[in-house]
């Protein structure tokens, strides 16, 4: 009896551990421009702090708010990169890690891309060296640097001004010749041209200025199709969306011409699921491989704004039947998500 006694409650604890876990968002209080990397059965997660550089370690992104974390840069005071340091991504390239990030000397108009390198292989370990900026051979305003490889060439893609005053963000992507620099100059694909791309008007009753945006580029692949998806309109404001680019070219990514954006956004705030400014997303697999998920940051609230109110979201995406990434509409606080696919 007591045998069968033993079999009966380790059955229980079996079908308890085998049930499907479950999370719900936001994952952490507090994080805009959410970043990951999985390597070796690990994501690495960060996101913009300001003035400082900061990794998490977990196996579960949506348990983010347990997981292990490290400083691994602070940013030096009287430099051209002490401050507002926005949307940093970590990436493994050839064994080596990087961290890429934007940063000015406390002036907005100032700021450039920068890299830091670390030869080991566990980014917990070992030196973090700062190895200077990154910039095209037109060297003007640029941040939300993503790095990605394509057929064996690495490329950049950021957001950037087209000369040294503010009023449009545009997309740009160059190759580059290394981890650590850009080879040639930048190709202009894509501009804030929709009406989902420019709500951002600045409250000045008598001349108010339209401040249109396309910023936050993320490289995003599916068999032998790609896009990049991208946030647009100010982030100050509700109507912050994703949109997309996609690649209808052949092997040359900087054809500007053969990048075909989307007419309407294909991811932006829910009334219903009080969720709104939805944007600056990255991308991940579950750690088995088979679902893709977007990283996303949003506000609990209208009116929040750019603010350390915008915390970090997740949630599984799909594909329609011609390969198009399905986002579907941000998920509310109250929604229980399966955990990603193990």
């Amino acid at each position: 009896m007591k045998k069968y006694l033993i079999l009966f409650l380790l059955m229980i604890v079996s079908a308890g551990f085998s049930q499907q876990k479950t999370f719900s968002n936001p994952i952490l209080l507090s994080g805009a421009d959410p970043y990951s990397t999985y390597y070796k059965g690990f994501y690495y997660y960060t996101n913009t702090l300001g003035n400082r550089l900061v990794l998490w370690k977990t196996k579960d992104l949506s348990d983010l708010k347990n997981a292990e974390s490290k400083t691994i840069w602070e940013a030096p005071k009287g430099t051209d990169y002490s401050a507002e340091i926005w949307a940093p991504e970590f990436h493994i390239i050839n064994g080596k890690w990087y961290a890429y990030f934007a940063a000015d000397n406390g002036d907005n108009n100032t700021h450039r891309m920068y890299v830091l390198e670390n030869k080991t292989s566990d980014p917990f370990k070992g030196k973090w060296d700062f190895k200077g900026k990154i910039a095209a051979k037109t060297d003007k305003w640029a941040i939300d640097g993503n790095v990605f490889e394509y057929k064996k060439q690495l490329y950049m893609i950021w957001a950037g001004w087209a000369g040294d005053t503010n009023g449009q963000q545009n997309i740009y992507i160059a190759k580059m010749k290394n981890p650590l620099g850009i080879e040639g100059d930048r190709v202009l694909i894509s501009s804030p041209t929709h009406g989902w791309e420019t709500h951002g008007a600045l409250n000045d009753p008598v001349n108010p200025p339209q401040v249109n945006v396309n910023e936050g580029p993320q490289f995003l692949q599916k068999g032998d199709k790609i896009f990049i998806v991208f946030s647009a309109s100010g982030c100050w404001t509700d109507f912050y969306a994703l949109g997309l680019l996609t690649f209808k070219g052949g092997n040359d990514l900087l054809n500007a011409s053969a990048w075909e954006k989307a007419a309407e956004p294909i991811f932006k705030q829910s009334d219903k699921n009080k969720v709104y400014a939805p944007g600056h997303n990255s991308f991940f697999k579950s750690p088995d491989g088979k679902e893709d998920w977007i990283l996303y940051h949003a506000n609990s609230n209208p009116g929040e704004g750019c603010g350390n109110q915008r915390s970090p979201r997740m949630q599984k995406i799909n594909w329609d039947a011609n390969g198009l990434p399905v986002l579907g509409e941000p998920v509310s606080e109250e929604t229980k998500l399966a955990i990603p696919s193990k």
